[in-house]
């Protein structure tokens, strides 16, 4: 169920699901009643549960919600591509994006962020916003775990796209392993965290490339597999 998994600070968890976890996402085709159940199934795996994960409608944009409340109940998922908790339970899907983990500490507990990091918000600046909102809710001493996503051997782009993004974020371009124009999210985003004064504790694998996770650009009717955080009760 869980690709990577650990108790990254006393009290907080960081965790990446794989495709034993099954599709966490209502909006690729799937029975919605299945999908909920298997997201019942991984807070009680996660040891969340009675809580429940917040998810978040994903748009490929920079906008950060701010998650006041995450109880026991099902949290209305806003639309956004980062949350920022002060403790509530996070979780971000993906299918070859950047599924992004942030924790900080906060005067009285940690603040957790979860982020969709994919190349349209990378490049509107997502990452740079869910730091700046986590730091404006009292975080310090902020940490990331990147989680899997396709690397940049893999993941093939037109040349024009290559030059737009690279023109803003030097460290995305890349080439194919069979020579074609590329992008590395990974890099893109590891450098803009740098930038942020934000280390990196996690790098995952390559979606494309390791059948145990879900892969759109390997699979268009992908399910989507998730990073998570939480703090424990």
């Amino acid at each position: 169920m869980f690709l990577w998994r650990a108790e990254v600070q006393p009290g907080v968890s960081v965790a990446f699901t794989d495709t034993n976890a099954g599709n966490l996402a209502l909006h690729v085709g799937d029975d919605a009643a299945a999908v909920l159940h298997r997201r019942a199934q991984l807070e009680h795996a996660a040891g969340v549960a009675p809580r429940r994960f917040q998810y978040m409608n994903q748009v490929h944009g920079n906008e950060v919600s701010l998650v006041v409340e995450s109880g026991a109940g099902a949290p209305q998922a806003p639309t956004a591509d980062a949350l920022v908790s002060l403790g509530g339970p996070l979780a971000v899907m993906v299918a070859d994006c950047i599924p992004l983990v942030l924790v900080g500490a906060g005067a009285s507990g940690p603040v957790l962020a979860a982020v969709h990091a994919g190349r349209p918000g990378l490049f509107s600046g997502v990452i740079p916003a869910a730091v700046e909102q986590m730091r404006a809710s009292g975080a310090e001493d902020i940490r990331a775990w990147l989680g899997p996503s396709v690397c940049g051997n893999c993941y093939e782009v037109p040349a024009e796209l290559r030059n737009e993004v690279a023109a803003l974020l030097p460290s995305a371009w890349s080439t194919t392993t069979w020579g074609t124009p590329a992008l590395d999210l990974p890099a893109g985003a590891a450098s803009q965290l740098a930038a942020l004064g934000v280390p990196i504790e996690y790098r995952g694998p390559c979606t494309r490339e390791n059948e145990s996770l879900f892969s759109y650009r390997r699979d268009s009717r992908s399910g989507r597999f998730a990073g998570l955080v939480w703090t424990h009760d």
